[in-house]
């Protein structure tokens, strides 16, 4: 007489079956909170509020704020936060007109690539602070400074001497 090989499938089934039947018997439920049964099945009422351990999973964005805090980010991430978002902040028209060219404290400094740009930009300089404080944070930017376009530079190259240079036709 031969022996059949057992299937695993059906022992895979036979398994599933005894945890099941083992944990009701534990008065574990499908469905229910870690633990919940456990402390039915003691005796113990179950807790509204659990308290927090280490050991439970944290979200991806506490974790990243607990991180930035802890190494003393926080400046250098708002001023990319401000910096990445720019075109959301003042939209994407400006955006386009209007780059950030420098973060010093709170003071943005902004160089737009035309004269009548520069001019639109201190009109809105009100409005894109305070849309500023209300994407990224109260006081992150306290000050913007709007730059023209700037002149041609006549340095070339990393050896270049002083002096006025050819300003002859620039006045």
């Amino acid at each position: 007489m031969t022996e059949e090989e057992p299937d695993p499938l059906h022992a895979a089934h036979d398994a599933l079956a005894r945890a099941r039947r083992s944990a009701r018997e534990r008065g574990l439920r499908p469905g229910a909170p870690a633990g919940a049964g456990r402390r039915r099945a003691l005796g113990q009422a179950p807790s509204a509020g659990r308290d927090k351990d280490d050991r439970d999973p944290h979200t991806v964005g506490a974790e990243i704020d607990r991180l930035v805090a802890s190494r003393g980010w926080d400046a250098e991430v708002q001023v990319g936060a401000v910096i990445g978002r720019w075109a959301e902040i003042v939209g994407e028209q400006v955006a386009t007109h209007v780059e950030v060219v420098a973060f010093e404290g709170t003071v943005l400094t902004v160089r737009s690539d035309s004269t009548a740009w520069a001019t639109q930009m201190r009109l809105l300089t009100a409005t894109v602070l305070a849309r500023i404080d209300g994407e990224v944070g109260t006081g992150v930017v306290t000050e913007i400074v709007v730059r023209g376009p700037g002149g041609p530079s006549w340095r070339k190259g990393p050896l270049s001497s002083g002096g006025r240079g050819p300003r002859d036709t620039y006045g």
